[in-house]
């Protein structure tokens, strides 16, 4: 399956993933606009942008962006919604990360950003379980998974160690500059 022609949809206890849309800009800023949230995002290799988005209309741009890159094959983003309330509560993007003489060549890199009252062991366990099945290294073409977490994220490395991931080396930007704090799931 072309995940740039068709983008599935998971569902769990509490969370749906599902492509982001338009209708999620408010949601999203509250996500966006999270001052508490906004240090555990990853901005690496985003070109200064530190998605620290405080108006409609800049949310509003980040989400067209968003999907002008789905629809170029550039990366997919899935909005995260909670189930009980309705709330898309954060995204999460995805791309295929070419081979770039580092640990992170081949793989699928991931980037989770939620609203700070997400940010537990809990959620991010059931959130990051929909998304890490078999299924996914097929979609990105890869035999690897990679995500970034900073060292103050202590409940997200919980939880990313609790589904397998470990240390990797550092991550080589487009620059060449070196990008450290990324952890690895291999198939």
């Amino acid at each position: 399956m072309d995940i740039y022609k068709h983008l599935p949809i998971y569902e769990g206890k509490n969370f749906i993933l599902r492509g982001v849309s338009m209708s999620d800009v408010n949601d999203l800023l509250t996500v966006y606009s999270d001052d508490q949230a906004v240090p555990y995002f990853n901005g690496d290799n985003c070109h200064g942008d530190d998605f620290h988005y405080t108006t409609t209309e800049r949310m509003t741009e980040a989400v067209k962006f968003w999907q002008f890159s789905y629809d170029n094959g550039y990366f997919v983003r899935w909005a995260i919604v909670d189930k009980r309330n309705d709330k898309v509560i954060g995204t999460i993007e995805c791309f295929h990360r070419e081979e770039c003489g580092d640990p992170y060549g081949n793989c699928g890199l991931f980037r989770l950003d939620l609203r700070h009252d997400y940010e537990n062991d809990t959620a991010i366990t059931e959130i990051l379980s929909l998304l890490l099945t078999d299924e996914i290294y097929d979609l990105f073409w890869c035999d690897k998974l990679a995500t970034k977490v900073k060292p103050f994220a202590t409940e997200r490395l919980a939880a990313i160690q609790k589904l397998g991931f470990t240390l990797g080396g550092t991550l080589k930007g487009n620059a060449g500059e070196e990008f450290t704090d990324y952890y690895l799931l291999k198939k």
